[in-house]
């Protein structure tokens, strides 16, 4: 059986090999909620998660959350975006 690490569970996995910071869009409702967030351009839900305790994630503020979706932030060109 192929067990895929995605969404919260990929975001544990990391926190657990000892990835430091890990750039999250979050959510307190469940993965897909955090992900409709960024998908709707509400970018107030990424936050840098440091650690992972008693099912929580906390981010930098020690803001506790039960969801953290990791995104891959990468600078784009003029070409990338069509200009």
């Amino acid at each position: 059986m192929n067990k895929e690490l995605k969404g919260s569970n990929l975001a544990s996995a990391m926190l657990e090999r000892g990835d430091e910071r890990v750039w999250c869009a979050v959510s307190n409702d469940s993965d897909e909620h955090a992900m409709t967030k960024i998908n709707n351009a509400d970018y107030s839900c990424l936050k840098h998660i440091i650690s992972f305790n008693n099912n929580h994630f906390f981010c930098e503020d020690e803001t506790s959350w039960q969801y953290a979706v990791p995104v891959k932030k990468v600078e784009i060109t003029p070409q990338d975006a069509g200009f």
